[in-house]
This record gives structure tokens, sequence and C-alpha cells, in this order.
């Protein structure tokens, strides 16, 4: 069971990649292997734990040494670990339902139209540079998923042809995930390295920005030299009604962006989850919604009113999400991940090849749990500890110390290294999902440029700070 766990999620995985071809939505694969991998891990839950790979296991019968057997088994995985893990997702999920609900309330408001009179230029480079240095700038504000939703909105309305906005929306992909590596409040993985104790805020902005800049920079450079012509403007039909005033139109587009901007402001004060942040957020717009088309025709109100647009948000980009998650918490669980974690340990013994390798396996499988294993197999170390140990130890756990080559360098390379392909990063996920971009256009097009920008990133931090 333990291998076909496995032999599933790999089969899923490819599912997923050939969606357009197998002509089977991506979210109905990933609920799938998301539903079968915990099946199979609960089938042959006392073989797959009695193998010793597990490290929540190990810590749940050291927690409870009077529960044995089937039962404990049982209880370890239904009561423990699907309640847990589901907890960690849902605060994904209702993140993003909130984000997408409040880009999709200004959107109907007309509110970006605000922001896309104002970029006049159709050449595709220009255009390229602007929308990049924006995203990149943004996704350390906000984050890199929230960022990402807020932009390809916004290329909606600057770019008609599908297969060009595909590409817009990829890159941004890239700059929304260069943008978040350098920020405590960028990306999910670098708020995990924050909370936990192995950054600070000060130092990862500090050591992390130019590298995160090279990587998307790089790519864009290439792209300066081989992108040609002008993007095609959507046709505006006149003869449509306006529903909203200008005046409406800059107060959802301010109450938005500042919902939006009070989710980090709001952990940062509550230390609560930012889905609260963002769900109060979307409490408040919709409020101000209710109030401003109170006494509204009902046709406008049907259209305006938050009730409404709830019908518009891509509920299958949530479930993808949901499935997805779901089998790599199993595979995360019942040890696989743990597994990975110790080899890349045990064979490459480099603080700079670990990373590395675990920025690529984050393209593919997802980074929070890479993370969270990395987090797990090393704790901080501190002066006093390495004091005590011989000299050749003592330097390479000097990269554990807090704020340590390491954590810095784990907060690029899994921030980065998901760009590599659509499905792995929180923003390339919520990109396919809104866009229907293809895997395998993707990677084709993309992936490529991605890993040039993410070893380009790298290299100038090794030569910055490895050397």
């Amino acid at each position: 069971m333990f291998i076909l766990m496995v032999v599933v999620f790999v089969f899923g995985y490819t599912a997923i990649a050939l969606e357009h071809p197998l002509k089977v939505d991506k979210a109905a694969s990933a609920l799938i292997i998301g539903t079968l991998c915990w099946v199979l891990y609960i089938l042959g839950a006392e073989d797959i734990l009695h193998l010793g790979f597990s490290p929540a296991w190990a810590a749940f019968t050291a927690s409870h040494p009077d529960v044995h057997g089937v039962h404990a088994i049982h209880e370890f995985i239904v009561d423990y670990e699907i309640i847990h893990h589901l907890g960690e997702i849902s605060e994904i999920l209702f993140f993003l339902l909130g984000a997408m609900t409040i880009v999709e309330v200004v959107d109907q408001h007309e509110g970006f139209k605000i922001i896309t009179d104002k970029i006049k230029t159709t050449n595709k480079v220009k255009l390229l540079w602007i929308l990049s240095f924006l995203t990149f700038f943004m996704s350390a504000l906000l984050d890199n998923l929230t960022t990402t939703i807020v932009i390809v909105a916004l290329l909606r309305k600057l770019i008609d042809d599908k297969e060009t906005r595909w590409f817009f929306a990829s890159m941004v992909v890239l700059a929304a995930n260069a943008g978040g590596a350098w920020s405590p409040i960028g990306d999910v993985t670098t708020i995990m390295l924050w909370i936990g104790g192995q950054i600070t805020a000060g130092n990862i902005i500090v050591m992390v920005i130019i590298p995160s800049l090279v990587a998307m920079i790089v790519p864009m450079i290439i792209l300066s030299f081989t992108m040609k012509g002008n993007v095609t403007r959507p046709k505006i039909d006149n003869d449509n009604v306006d529903y909203t005033t200008q005046s409406e139109k800059i107060l959802f587009l301010i109450v938005g962006i500042l919902g939006l901007l009070f989710v980090p402001v709001f952990k940062t004060v509550t230390h609560l989850p930012p889905y609260m942040g963002m769900l109060l957020s979307l409490g408040i717009i919709w409020v101000v919604g209710e109030v401003v088309h109170s006494n509204k025709p009902h046709n406008i109100k049907s259209k305006l009113k938050v009730v409404a647009i709830l019908q518009k948000v891509d509920v299958p980009t949530v479930l993808f999400f949901l499935g997805i998650l779901s089998a790599v918490a199993a595979l995360q669980s019942a040890g696989h991940l743990n597994i990975m974690a110790t080899f890349l340990d045990e064979n490459l013994h480099n603080v700079y090849l670990i990373d590395l390798a675990i920025g690529v396996l984050s393209s593919i499988v997802d980074n929070v749990p890479l993370v969270a294993g990395s987090m797990g197999m090393y704790p901080i170390e501190t002066a006093q500890s390495i004091a005590l140990m011989d000299p050749s130890t003592a330097a390479y756990a000097a990269n554990f110390v807090q704020d340590g080559r390491f954590w810095e360098f784990l907060a690029y390379t899994a921030g980065t290294g998901g760009s590599i392909l659509i499905i792995g990063s929180a923003a390339g996920v919520a990109a396919m999902g809104l866009e229907k971009i293809d895997f395998i256009w993707y990677m084709k097009k993309i992936s490529l440029l991605a890993i040039v920008g993410y070893l380009s990133g790298a290299g100038t931090y090794y030569l910055m700070f490895g050397l």
C-alpha cells in the first residue's frame, strides 16, 4: 500500500498534466487522488506505519503511550491527521475563496478599469515589464496568490487573445513567486519560516530581494529580444449599460485593495491565520455593497450584489486545491516526504544543493509540506550548541542558526522553484484555474524560462554569500 500510494499519486498527477488531451477536468482527477491516497493509507495503515517512516505517527505514539493496536492507528489517521491537515488546507481554501470573491466584486463594479485605462501601451515588451514589476512588489505587500488573482483579472481587460493572455499570466506567476520569496508575508513558506523563528523579517528582505529580482528579470531580458508586436485590447461594447457610477468604481477599487492590504496587517497584529483577515475584508466589502445598492432597481442589484457575484467564483479551482493538497497531505502523513528529505540530506550534505533540490521538487510537490519537512528535520541551532561541536560539524551546523544560510536560501528556492511547473505553486494553480492554462503548453513555453531565472537567482545568492 505504501508504494501503491505513490503510484496513484503519479497517475493522478499525469491525468492533471494531460487534462486537455484526456478531456477530463483537473479538479476531478485531483479529487480522486486526494481521496484514494487516504483510502489506501487507512486500509494499509498497520503495515505502512510499522515501516517507521512517519514522524507524525512517532510523535503520536510518544504522546499517547497507553494507546495500542488497530484502534490507535484509526484514531491517529481519522481523528488527528485528517483533521490536522484539513485545517491547514481549509486555511488556504478559505483564503482563496475570499480573495477571488473580493477581486470579482471589484471587477464587476469595473474598478480595475480605472487602472487598465492608465496603462496605454500595447507593446508586448513594455507591457511585460510594467506588469511584472507591478506584480513583484504587490506580491511582497499582499502575497503571491492574491496578487496573481488581481493581476490576472487586470489581464482580461488588457489582452484579448487567449494564448497571449496565457503567456502574460504565466509570466505574472514567475514575478509573483519571485516577489513573495523575499517578503516575510509574501508566500506561505516564508510565513512558515518567519513564524517558526528560522528567519527574521528584516534579514530575509535584505538578503533575498536581489536574488529574487534576478530570478524575475533574467527571463524578461530574454523575452525582450524574442517577443515582438503588440497586444490586442478586448473590444468594448458601447451598447452595454453602465451599472456603476465613476464614484462607485473608485469606491470599490479602494475598498477592495485596502481589504487585501489589510490581511497581512491583521495577521501581524492578531497572530491569527491570514484567511480570517481575508474573510473579515470580504464581510466589510459585502456590507458596503449592500448599503450602496440598497435603493437600486432589482436588475442592477442582481448583477452587483455579492450574493450574485459569488456565483461567478471559480469553484473548480478551489476543489482542485482541495484534492491535490489532500493527496500531498496523505504522502506527508505516511512518511513519503520524510524519506525524500532524508535522502537529500544523506546524499547531498550541502545546504545549497539541498535547497536547490527542494526548490525543483516544489514544482512537483507542494512547497508547504517540503518546507514543513525541512523545518522538522533541521532544528534551529544556537551559538551555545555550536560551541560544543567539533570544528567540522560546527561549520555545517552554523548554516542552521536563525537567519542562517540554509533558511535564507530555502525561502528563495521554495518560493521561486514552484514556477518551473504551473502546478508547482499556489499562484500557478490559481492562474491555471482562472485562465484554463494548459499544463503541457506551460512546460513548452515557460518552464525553461523559469529554470533559467531560478538558477540565475540562486547563482546570485551564492556569489553574494556562499563564497
